[in-house]
């Protein structure tokens, strides 16, 4: 029946709805029915509609009511049909009144005739039809007869050579037995992994012959056998590991599944596939091993790591000055007793050796550490700034002084200035600075009022000052004055017991910043740091230990140090002091300058730039540059 021929000649015959609806009613004999989407209702049906959801009548009934399980797959599919003009949709389960369920397949079309939308549906019950496809079935098997039960014959006898196939083929031993435990039949895979042929084992107790004993030889008695259980008790096993013995004697271990064999509401035995995985579990074995191996490695590496850490851990002073050398101790001892004074104090020691870390210690125990420490970098002020950068200046003091500007001495109020490479503050200045540390007053560059500050001062250099006062370049009433208590810091070759625990803590401080995996500090590493005289001392030391990281593979460090400054185990010994006019010295800084930018290739700043090897901050080395006049970029 075309449904579309259908409605095609009712809208020719007429226009009349109820006419309509009900000639359509008559002319379809499957179940029809007529809905208005809009209000979800049966609008007319036909007699095989209402018996097929038993009901006396469908008119006026809501469509919905008729499919409450897939009431979304019905919105869904009238949209599809008012979209479309017709479609067709087994999505649909119908309910009877009953409380019956139907499967159900759809045919719809829209219809123009009436007014508004009007979806005719025709229904057909798929399970009817399944029985009525299996009557006719039945009938031409009937009618078909000994032909047809002879094409069955042979489909039968293809289906059990393909299941024979099936089972010659697998990769996997797989062998039947029935209730008895008796094998009934064995794959290819099966007899080459066990070792025993199809002809031994069929008929035979498949139990006694390949799963008698545990691996430990201990019996395994068929009563406690999963495979037995199967049958016995209709219930599917699954064993991960066990063995099977093989004809000559020698176990496998396999992994297996017993399934029962159920005919209707018999069980006539099992089947069970098993594999051979006596190679995976060694694979399994070495691989455990291996990792237990590198478990140990792993270990004592950490076991040789908290060695070091035990002893940075015994090194830790004060404030995070590291070290266990007596020259740390007595620093240490030596902070202790100056910091709770107000007394200034002189730092005197190579660059890198730690200077701003001690003043941040006597700082920190003092009883200003409420207030801030001020830093200063005396080599990194131009020379005619000198005076605004210590003292402030008010606006319009000189050109460019737009606004006022407080200087570091009152932004140290009440607390503490530090005063890095004191040596390098000019000699016309030096007696404005004396003047502070006398008298605690001051002048902003431009202004008359006076001002008083409250100010501990702590200095640091790396030149011989006695040198510098003996040759006329300091004042030696200002160097009295700073040098109050002095405090001495040896150079990182002079105290070689300070190298270890100095690596593993720019160690730990490289990870962090750099967010990467820590490295193992080795014994033969920290060998390795000794055997280098560290003429850049703990700045040296750390930019070694940085890189280091950064190039760490695997979790070894591996150090490219410089060449030694050592020859046969005798220092080099420095030149001897020589007194040089400032004319010289500046001169000679220039030519430094100028050769580390050239070598750099004109870049100050960066990995490789000018002022890394110089060994300062790239800001302090801009400052230079403008103070000497020499370009830079």
């Amino acid at each position: 029946m075309n449904l579309q021929n259908e409605i095609a000649k009712l809208n020719n015959s007429s226009r009349d709805e109820s006419a309509w609806f009900g000639g359509l009613a008559l002319s379809v004999g499957a179940p029809c029915m007529v809905v208005d989407p809009q209000r979800d209702l049966v609008i007319a049906a036909n007699d095989s509609a209402a018996r097929l959801f038993e009901a006396e009548d469908l008119k006026d009934e809501k469509f919905s009511r008729l499919h409450p399980e897939t009431v979304p797959q019905l919105i869904a599919f009238a949209e599809e049909v008012l979209d479309r003009g017709r479609a067709w949709t087994r999505a649909l389960q119908g309910r009877t009144r009953g409380g019956g369920t139907l499967t159900l397949e759809y045919e719809a079309a829209v219809s123009d005739a009436g007014a508004g939308d009007r979806l005719v549906m025709i229904a057909h019950d798929l399970e009817e039809r399944a029985r009525r496809n299996k009557v006719e079935e039945a009938d031409a098997v009937v009618q078909g007869g000994l032909l047809e039960w002879r094409r069955l014959e042979r489909l039968a006898r293809q289906a059990e050579r393909i299941n024979d196939l099936i089972l010659t083929s697998a990769a996997d031993g797989i062998y039947g037995v029935d209730t008895e435990g008796r094998t009934t039949f064995v794959n290819p895979a099966a007899e080459e992994m066990l070792g025993w042929s199809a002809a031994d084992l069929i008929g035979r107790g498949i139990h006694a012959l390949i799963h008698h004993h545990h691996a430990d030889g201990r019996p395994y008695p068929a009563s406690e056998c999963p495979i037995y259980n199967a049958f016995r008790h209709a219930k599917m096993n699954l064993v991960d590991d066990e063995y099977f013995w093989r004809k000559d004697g020698r176990p496998i271990r396999v992994e297996y599944s017993a399934t029962p064999i159920v005919d209707g509401s018999d069980v006539t035995g099992a089947v069970i596939i098993f594999r051979d995985i006596t190679e995976r579990k060694e694979n399994e074995k070495r691989l455990r091993e291996a990792g237990e191996e590198v478990a140990r490695l792993k270990q004592r590496l950490e076991m040789e790591n908290a060695y070091l850490q035990e002893e940075i851990r015994e090194s830790r002073n004060h404030n995070e000055i590291i070290g266990r050398s007596a020259a740390i101790s007595q620093t240490v001892r030596q902070i202790e007793l100056v910091a709770p004074t107000n007394a200034n104090v002189l730092i005197i020691g190579e660059s890198g050796t730690g200077k701003e870390l001690v003043a941040q210690a006597i700082h920190k125990d003092s009883d200003r550490s409420e207030r801030p420490l001020i830093r200063v970098n005396c080599a990194a002020v131009p020379r005619d700034l000198f005076e605004s950068e210590f003292f402030g200046h008010v606006r319009g003091a000189f050109t460019g002084a737009v606004r006022d500007r407080v200087g570091r001495f009152e932004l140290a109020d009440g607390g503490t200035l530090f005063l890095d490479e004191i040596g390098e503050i000019p000699l016309e200045l030096q007696s404005k600075l004396l003047r502070v540390l006398q008298e605690g007053t001051f002048e902003r560059v431009g202004a008359n009022a006076t001002r008083r500050i409250d100010v501990r001062v702590i200095a640091a250099t790396n030149r011989d000052l006695e040198a510098e006062v003996a040759a006329g370049r300091f004042r030696e009433d200002l160097y009295f004055r700073l040098n109050v208590f002095p405090i001495s810091l040896r150079p990182l070759r002079d105290r070689p017991e300070d190298i270890g625990p100095l690596a593993e803590h720019f160690l730990q401080l490289a990870v962090k910043r750099l967010n990467v995996p820590a490295p193992v500090l080795s014994k033969a590493n920290v060998e390795q740091l000794l055997a280098y005289s560290w003429p850049g001392n703990a700045r040296e030391l750390q930019n070694v230990m940085e890189r280091a990281v950064i190039l760490a593979q695997g979790g070894r460090l591996n150090f490219d140090m410089p060449e030694r400054a050592e020859v046969e185990g005798t220092r080099v010994p420095f030149p001897p002091a020589k007194i040089e006019s400032e004319a010289r010295r500046r001169e000679r800084e220039v030519h430094n300058v100028k050769a580390a930018l050239e070598a750099a290739g004109g870049r100050v700043s960066g990995p490789g730039g000018a002022a890394e090897l110089l060994g300062m901050k790239a800001s302090t080395l801009y400052s230079r540059l403008r103070r000497l006049k020499i370009a830079g970029r």
